[in-house]
């Protein structure tokens, strides 16, 4: 056994602290003592121990009031408390035990049992508070590796819509460029609402680059057709939402989670026009709100095959404009205060 473990004894009569003290030298333990609760606060703000013995019968606080304070220090909440006591009568131990003894010992001690319950407890604390590190040690284990698999599964996630990404612009036509300003548009709009948070930012940028992920499954003659396209070719270019929905609508993982969302509602109106279920204000995702705006944004001041360019004024205007019609108001008034910053962006 080690040899090394530290008892505090609390009995306000001496002689019973020196019984104790002769009875337990035989497995050499370590010894402070005090002859009242006070005094034994005292020790215990400076030392932890393994064991205290706890008389009941004490002047001033007694033993069941001094071993709930005890109990009541994180320091020492596991500590066990064996009660010292000349009552055994049931309402005694009971209180004993609700105030947070592990075991009593009556007086007078008598050796055997004295040694053999000591030896008991200081084996059990150690063997939970073994047991408590190794859980300890296995649960950071664990969050670590766990945020390890994490951060590679969304890197994973990552890497895959810069693939998917690059598909969707060699069907379209569109360049890389349009998805990165898109995305970077998003961003500033997320980082200056004041319902999103910092990984709200981090998913929007990384998952609005799929928003027009169904564009793969409109016939090339719609997509790449110059000027206007009829009624019909419209239809057909508006399932593109739809598309996206089906491709990514049993998605679990964050990023893609959220460019379902975004390939859905990207071109839902505020004042419920858009399309493709007539979503209406906050009833549309804050991410296809966001995105919405960007996108429209960049295609109005970029060339396509069915129009020309507009100037960064005029895109401006129209954005402006559109407040609570094809907008949200709110992102419409970010939009205003950090035009700069949109202008900025244009130029990449």
């Amino acid at each position: 056994m080690d040899l090394t473990y530290d008892i505090l004894i609390v009995d306000d009569v001496v002689e019973n602290i020196q019984v104790a003290m002769n009875i337990l030298k035989e497995d050499n333990y370590r010894f402070s003592f005090a002859k009242s609760a006070n005094e034994a606060f005292e020790i215990l703000t400076q030392k932890k121990f393994d064991l205290i013995l706890l008389d009941i019968m004490m002047p001033g606080m007694d033993g069941y009031e001094a071993c709930r304070q005890i109990k009541a220090d994180p320091l020492h909440t596991d500590t066990p408390v064996i009660f010292l006591t000349a009552k055994t009568d049931m309402d005694s131990l009971s209180k004993a035990f609700e105030a947070g003894g592990v075991d009593f010992i009556t007086k007078p001690f008598h050796s055997n049992e004295l040694l053999a319950r000591i030896r008991t407890h200081i084996e059990l604390y150690h063997a939970k508070e073994v047991l408590k590190h190794h859980n300890l040690t296995l649960r950071t284990k664990m969050e670590h590796q766990t945020k390890r698999v994490m951060s590679e599964l969304e890197e994973n996630q990552r890497e895959m819509i810069e693939l998917v990404t690059e598909l969707i612009e060699s069907v379209s036509g569109e360049t890389g460029r349009h998805v990165k300003r898109v995305a970077a548009y998003s961003r500033l709009l997320a980082q200056h609402h004041p319902a999103l948070s910092e990984e709200d930012v981090e998913v929007i940028y990384h998952a609005s680059p799929m928003h027009d992920l169904g564009k793969i499954a409109i016939p090339a003659e719609i997509l790449h057709k110059e000027g206007m396209l009829t009624p019909e070719e419209f239809e057909i270019m508006k399932t593109h939402t739809v598309k996206g929905h089906e491709y990514l609508r049993h998605a679990e993982r964050k990023y893609i989670k959220a460019a379902d969302i975004i390939a859905y509602e990207h071109h839902e109106n505020w004042d419920g026009t858009g399309y493709p279920r007539g979503l209406k204000g906050e009833e549309i995702h804050i991410y296809g709100r966001i995105v919405a705006l960007s996108d429209v944004f960049d295609a109005l001041t970029h060339t396509r095959v069915y129009k020309r360019y507009w100037s960064l004024e005029d895109a401006a205007k129209y954005i402006v404009e559109q407040s609570g019609k094809q907008f949200d108001p709110l992102l419409v008034e970010i939009f205003q205060e950090h035009q700069d910053e949109f202008f900025e962006i244009h130029a990449m």
